[in-house]
């Protein structure tokens, strides 16, 4: 099998049958009754252009191109527990023959046709089921499930984490497990089935689509439940997710007090990285093609006199604003012996970071280590030890939240790809899979593609000149239906609404221009080397 994953995506490969036969909608809840562990609770027809779904961070509303069936239910799971899912069941006619299990979208983007399949999944803590995400699919023509990954937002503070708040999921063992690693596996047999009785037959593929959490379900996917799917889509993966947060909190505690960067501060230094590194693509447009290859030292921007340095007018760095940006690069050690923790950030990605010293940590690192790690809503994260405290993370949080297994050996015989997320822990992971892997081959089954200028699960205003809809749903059945690896991907539709596009390629390489005389703005004259 072959796995492909570029700063946040992941896809696999397998194969099905096809499918024919429509039962009227009216007919669903009987056929529910055949299928164990499911309790359909509605089966309504919705004609097209009747629903319009809100929610996307660069269009109106977008409404369903098709007329489909819209089931609501439940399925029960250790003991008491329940999670909630819609499956969306497209006219015959519009029936690709193809099943998808979609999620959450925190940024999604869709291209011109508005269709595009990109960064959907479970985001954040979850807890609801986002229709954004399965109007997304359902114009494709694909039978869409989803579910609220075994926990309700409205009994979880509803979406609003605070610090010394009680999170009864995070409480609950089987909840917490059901999160990330198996409410996907429990919802996807009995909702194909319904598909496959509604249809007459088996859906010819199955996908999963899934980003930021929804990313982390993927990988989950693949170590966890390596048969369910013949194609993932992993975006923006939080799959170290248990020592993600503990990034989250180290980054806010090295930029309090004088060491704060404002963003005023964060676009003086992204901008004197760009003005040094733009270039080395032999293009200049706005966004850096490999962070590891600039030589910028951060020191050259200290201020001659710090007393003097300003927070609006910035033209220099002072000393604790240095030190905090270093720390950032560096990300969490441990320490007892350096040891890295997480990977830090990679240069020119400074404009994005003001969350990273604000609300992350207050959102997520918080909740999850008051309620999960330490059972005690009155600790205080200020006083997280990086380097005990970790032990106790790894012991209580990883086995049940995190997904980094390098042994995707049942999975290989599948495939998947991964595209937008911070740069360096993919490369990380990436690495590791090469050392655990017999001869270091991992290409055939895995790939990493990076993304210039993307940001977490979509565009990153910062960066308005990067393309930022990724063709990845091409790409990825392609690969999983016609044994096509992918040897690029396009990009297009800038936040400019310029029509701009680019060439994303497996890593290590990287999209160079032909020559210098080929026109930047188009990704045929780009090539991957």
């Amino acid at each position: 099998m072959r796995i492909q994953t570029s700063n946040n995506v992941a896809i696999a490969a397998l194969f099905g049958a096809s499918a024919l036969a429509v039962d009227p909608c009216t007919h669903v809840p009987a056929l529910a009754k055949q299928i164990a562990g499911i309790s359909v609770t509605s089966a309504s027809w919705t004609l097209k252009n009747e629903l319009a779904v809100s929610g996307w961070s660069t269009d109106a509303a977008l409404p369903n191109q098709y007329a489909f069936c819209r089931v609501k239910g439940h399925i029960e799971y250790s003991g008491n527990n329940s999670l909630a899912f819609e499956l969306w069941l497209p006219e015959q006619d519009s029936y690709n023959e193809r099943y998808l299990v979609a999620g959450k979208v925190k940024h999604p983007v869709r291209s011109k046709n508005q269709t595009d399949f990109t960064r959907t999944g479970n985001g954040g803590l979850a807890g609801t089921i986002d229709t954004s995400a399965m109007i997304l699919n359902l114009n494709r023509g694909y039978a869409v499930a989803a579910g609220d990954s075994g926990h309700d937002v409205a009994l979880n503070g509803n979406g609003t984490t605070q610090p010394g708040q009680y999170i009864s999921f995070l409480n609950s063992p089987a909840q917490t497990k059901a999160w990330i690693h198996n409410s996907i596996a429990m919802l996807t047999p009995p909702t194909r089935e319904l598909s496959a009785l509604y249809y007459g037959s088996k859906p010819s593929f199955s996908y999963f689509s899934g980003c930021s959490t929804g990313g982390a379900q993927g990988f989950a996917l693949a170590q966890l439940h390596p048969d369910l799917f013949d194609g993932i889509y992993a975006g923006s993966p939080g799959n170290w997710y248990s020592h993600l947060i503990l990034s989250f909190l180290w980054n806010a505690k090295h930029t309090k007090g004088d060491a704060f960067l404002n963003q005023s501060v964060l676009n003086f230094t992204t901008n004197a990285i760009l003005a040094k590194c733009d270039g080395l693509d032999g293009v200049v447009d706005g966004l850096i093609e490999n962070p590891l290859n600039c030589p910028f030292n951060i020191r050259s921007l200290a201020c001659p006199d710090s007393s003097k340095a300003s927070r609006t007018n910035v033209t220099c760095l002072t000393q604790p604003q240095i030190k905090a940006i270093e720390a950032i690069y560096a990300g969490p050690t441990d320490s007892r012996n350096g040891d890295v923790i997480y990977p830090g950030y990679t240069l020119g990605s400074e404009k994005e970071w003001l969350l990273q010293e604000t609300s992350l940590y207050l959102n997520y690192s918080t909740p999850i280590l008051q309620n999960l790690v330490f059972n005690n809503v009155s600790f205080d994260v200020s006083q997280f030890d990086f380097g005990a405290d970790v032990d106790k993370v790894d012991a209580i949080a990883s086995p049940l939240i995190d997904g980094i297994s390098t042994d995707l050996s049942a999975f290989r015989k599948r495939g998947w790809t991964d595209p937008y997320n911070g740069a360096i822990w993919p490369i990380m992971h990436l690495g590791q899979l090469q050392n655990t892997t017999a001869n270091g081959n991992v290409s055939e089954f895995f790939n990493l593609f990076m993304i210039p200028g993307g940001g977490h699960c979509g565009p990153a205003s910062s960066f308005p000149s990067a393309p930022s809809t990724y063709d990845t749903d091409d790409a990825l059945r392609a690969w999983v239906e016609n044994d096509t690896f992918p040897e690029s991907i396009l990009t297009s539709r800038p936040l400019d609404g310029s029509n701009r596009t680019r060439k994303i390629c497996p890593w290590p390489q990287n999209a160079r221009l032909k020559s210098p005389s080929a026109g930047s703005d188009n990704a045929e004259s780009f090539v991957c080397a």
